[in-house]
């Protein structure tokens, strides 16, 4: 069948380049995740230079996220179509030109250049939904919360963005750090190109694209994940873009000391993806996603009461975002699983895409709803604590294990 997903049998041919193609995957979403976040690590750069208030400011490193994960639905489909190494190249080269225009409006102090290069900088965001059915196909279903948690260890390109960034723009400029940024795409996707292949068994699925996206929005462990993801995820993603702002504005911390510490928050992150991966196929999914939102309910309102002191404020936001890279794994694991053959790139780009879509908001509901006065993000935390909270109750109740299905086989 068309796009159909390797099944167990097919295991020893899988064995052979496997891990290669894990790892280029893996790369590519790095390199794909640090021009994403680009905008963002620089937004206090943007911020004193083009004379931004918060609220201008959530609205600007918002953008690309909104673009990269609407954007992954389509995506998604069309890597069902023409494989993981087309879209991994396509995707890659496509963000070159914004990530160039974005430095333009940046030297000629252009909110509107910076703006709208920013939204269409959006593209690199989706490589997300490339790489996970990619990998699915070359890994068996009991190993699949492993292969994506370790492709979505990808997401570390936030993390460099925020460490790296501000100390390129500050040690050799700002024009050159995106030049730089430009160059490793480009060298990424020759690699892909020249390295990568698709799975043995992995075959295209013709099918029109519209019919596919409906027949994925169908199927209901769809909105199920779609839910879970965009708390997940959607809370890593707001917080890794908005924290340097955060960082500032309530501990006064510089660019380059927010960058570092944003950079720690995105890394636990990143290390605690793959084992929500693994543990989700040894111990079924569910109770790992319930763990993780526990956490970030808990954590969320301990953010909000402004832990005093560097070790007490950063092993808070550390926790938080391990808590929320091992939701993200536990999730995927789900939808590895759980999606039909030929269907996996349609749900999972729609998946991810709410995912993305979950980051999008809060950016701009801290920068409306913070108090300049006291310094304080208390209302956007709270709906952060709320929202993990009414995550937790739903996966508890209304996600149930298929009557007869193995552990990891969960919801539907």
């Amino acid at each position: 069948m068309a796009g159909t997903i390797p099944t167990p049998g097919t295991g020893r041919a899988l064995n052979s380049g496997r891990a290669l193609n894990l790892a280029l995957a893996t790369a590519a979403s790095v390199a794909g995740f640090w021009a994403w976040n680009s905008v963002a690590t620089l937004g206090a750069f943007y911020t004193q230079n083009l004379e931004l208030k918060p609220a201008t400011t959530g609205v600007l490193v918002a953008m690309p996220v909104f673009v990269g994960s609407l954007g992954r639905i389509v995506v998604g489909t069309l890597t069902d179509k023409y494989g993981g190494r087309a879209m991994f190249t396509f995707v890659l080269l496509a963000a070159i030109p914004p990530i160039l225009l974005v430095s333009v409006g940046g030297l000629l102090s252009s909110f509107a250049l910076v703006l709208g290069a920013g939204l269409v900088l959006g593209v690199a965001g989706t490589v997300f939904a490339v790489g996970i059915p990619f990998v699915s196909a070359w890994y068996v279903p009991a190993r699949r919360g492993f292969a994506t948690g370790v492709f979505g260890a990808g997401m570390g390109g936030t993390a460099l963005a925020a460490f790296l960034n501000p100390r390129l723009v500050t040690g050799i400029g700002y024009f050159p750090t995106h030049l730089l940024i430009a160059g490793v795409l480009a060298l990424m996707a020759a690699l892909v190109w020249f390295l990568m292949k698709e799975a043995p068994d992995w075959a295209p699925n013709h099918a029109p694209v519209l019919p596919k996206l409906l027949d994925a929005a169908r199927t209901a462990v769809t909105w199920k994940m779609c839910f879970l993801y965009a708390v997940v995820f959607g809370g890593f993603v707001s917080f890794a873009t908005y924290l340097p702002t955060y960082l500032r504005d309530v501990y006064s911390f510089d660019p380059a000391g927010a960058g570092a510490r944003t950079a720690g928050f995105a890394l636990a992150a990143v290390l605690a993806r793959p084992v929500g991966g693994v543990l989700a196929d040894r111990l079924g999914p569910k109770p790992v996603v319930l763990l993780a939102l526990g956490a970030v309910a808990l954590l969320g309102w301990l953010v909000n009461l402004r832990p005093d002191g560097e070790v007490p404020a950063g092993a808070t936001f550390v926790a938080m975002a391990a808590a929320m890279g091992l939701g993200t794994g536990g999730v995927f694991a789900w939808v590895g699983v759980l999606s039909p053959a030929g269907k996996m790139g349609s749900i999972s780009g729609i998946v991810s895409a709410a995912g993305g879509l979950g980051g999008y908001f809060p950016p701009l509901v801290m920068g409306a709803t913070y108090d300049a006065a006291t310094r304080s993000y208390s209302i956007g935390l709270l709906l952060l604590v709320g929202t993990a909270l009414l995550a937790l109750v739903f996966t508890l109740f209304a996600v149930q294990p298929r009557a007869g299905a193995p552990a990891v086989q969960r919801a539907q």
